[in-house]
């Protein structure tokens, strides 16, 4: 017999913590775009996924990583970016790289 929580999963936690959040998704989202394209110096391509937490939020950003020619050539990579209630951020990494036309996971697209 599953539980309610893995049932959900974990919807309640998400939505109480972005409930108590002092940010929207769209404003995470603005502020993980801005810092991040700061303090990488990478276009950001897209917002990929945002999700409240209970600090604050985890926000995952499509950035260009390195442009050729042709375009289907270039190079993104995804990162996540952790802001606090505030939108301050509290820290960023990569998680993925690939080349434009292939999904993260390398499948074609």
């Amino acid at each position: 017999m599953r539980t309610e929580e893995a049932r959900t999963g974990g919807r309640e936690e998400h939505e109480e913590a972005a409930r108590n959040a002092d940010l929207s998704v769209v404003e995470a989202a603005k502020a993980a775009v801005r810092q991040v394209a700061d303090v990488i110096a990478k276009t950001p391509e897209g917002v990929v996924s945002v999700e409240p937490v209970e600090d604050g939020w985890v926000v995952e950003v499509e950035t260009l990583e390195d442009r050729h020619v042709p375009s289907s050539s270039d190079v993104l990579a995804i990162y996540e970016i952790e802001l606090d209630t505030d939108g301050a951020l509290v820290a960023y990494r990569r998680t993925q790289r690939y080349r434009r036309g292939r999904g993260p996971s390398g499948e074609e697209r």
